[in-house]
């Protein structure tokens, strides 16, 4: 008996809900019947969306400009999914938009690692990826995979970046000596009030605060004696910057002579011929990024969308372009020259020369620390 393409479509989407299809066979299938008949039911307009395109959103600039030259658009030449691009400067805004959109509305977060992961867990809105579907993993630093498994065994991003927000300053005005011999105290010096800088975020601020005071960021004893060092910093500060892009007019037009500052944008200024230094001092904050999954996406591209990412050449590439090292192992994956120059680079593949944020002991700390430097940011 020749049953109708309604039936044939409910039937293919009762085999997909029993995991007898694969996604991919799914939307081919069904795309080829409501083609043929013109008809649509309640699953296909999301199902048939996920399978043309991925929803990406990241930090912009030039950071974002590599990532689509060198992965996503060759991406789509193979696929022909495209990926429909966001940005955002403050990744907490893009997790408030997503605890009140519906799944699916964003999909693949360009996130800051683990201390950001376990917000999206505590929300409930990470998914959980399937590895196998990834086998680009396998060059992936494990010490960089390992924090995100604590938190979840079945993760729901993967690491793909790092750098370290260290100390930037102009060399017409500030030494390498200088720069060495201050380190963190650069941020602190009365010398340069009026011309000192930092990111607008509470973490930055409380870590280089901390870091003053002799104290361990992952451990604070006297907070009092930061939220000081906090509020003398302020005073000094010209502006604090929220974006790499106003980072980078601010140094190179010689507004702020000394700053916290990302090392990859710090990088591409060096790369301009501006005279910027930069250092690492001891405990500096590290950070890697990752390429986070969300609940509600199609899940099978945006696998193949990581995977293609981790390709050594594209990974590479997008490193290159945006001046930050890959999450590949240096001891599995040959990386070339200008990436072993870029700052924050860890020859030895293992990260212990990096100081990362206790993403449980800043989690914790979180609520209350925002509130007071929010308090303070705005003058109190």
């Amino acid at each position: 008996m020749k049953i109708s393409t309604t039936k044939r479509l409910e039937r293919l989407n009762e085999r997909y809900g029993n995991g007898d299809v694969s996604r991919r066979t799914f939307l081919t299938l069904t795309a080829a019947a409501a083609a043929s008949a013109g008809l649509s039911t309640p699953w296909m307009g999301r199902a048939l969306a996920a399978a043309t395109e991925v929803r990406f959103d990241g930090w912009g600039g030039v950071v974002q400009e590599a990532i689509d030259k060198y992965a996503f658009q060759p991406y789509t030449q193979k696929t022909g999914i495209k990926v429909v691009q966001g940005t955002f400067g403050d990744e907490d805004e893009v997790i408030t938009k997503i605890k009140t959109s519906k799944p699916g509305d964003f999909q693949v977060i360009h996130s800051s690692g683990v201390n950001y992961y376990i917000k999206y867990v505590n929300a409930g809105v990470n998914a959980e990826i399937n590895e196998a579907n990834i086998p680009n993993m396998v060059n992936v630093l494990e010490p960089m995979i390992e924090p995100f498994r604590k938190i979840t065994p079945k993760i729901g991003a993967v690491p793909y970046d790092y750098g370290t927000t260290g100390i930037a300053y102009n060399n017409k005005v500030i030494s390498d000596d200088e720069a060495r011999e201050k380190g963190v105290g650069l941020l602190f010096d009365q010398k340069y009030a009026g011309k000192v800088g930092g990111y607008a975020d509470m973490t930055t601020r409380v870590w280089y605060a901390a870091l003053q005071t002799g104290q361990d960021p992952n451990n604070i004893q006297d907070m009092d004696a930061v939220w000081a060092k906090v509020r003398e910093n302020r005073d000094l500060a010209k502006k604090f910057w929220s974006s790499g892009a106003e980072l980078m007019d601010l140094l190179s037009k010689g507004e702020i002579v000394v700053t916290d500052a990302w090392s990859g944008r710090v990088a591409a200024l060096q790369q301009q011929g501006q005279p910027i230094g930069y250092i690492d001092p001891k405990g500096s904050y590290a950070w890697m990024e990752d390429m986070l999954v969300l609940k509600g996406s199609p899940m099978a591209e945006c696998e193949e969308m990581i995977n293609f990412m981790l390709e050594p050449a594209t990974s590479i590439a997008v490193a290159e372009g945006q001046n930050y090292p890959p999450s590949l192992d240096p001891t599995k994956v040959k990386l070339t020259e200008k990436i072993e120059k870029l700052p924050a680079f860890d020859p030895t593949g293992s990260m212990k020369a990096l100081t990362f944020a206790d993403p449980i002991y800043w989690a914790n700390n979180e609520d209350a620390w925002s509130k007071q430097w929010d308090r303070i940011s705005k003058g109190a």
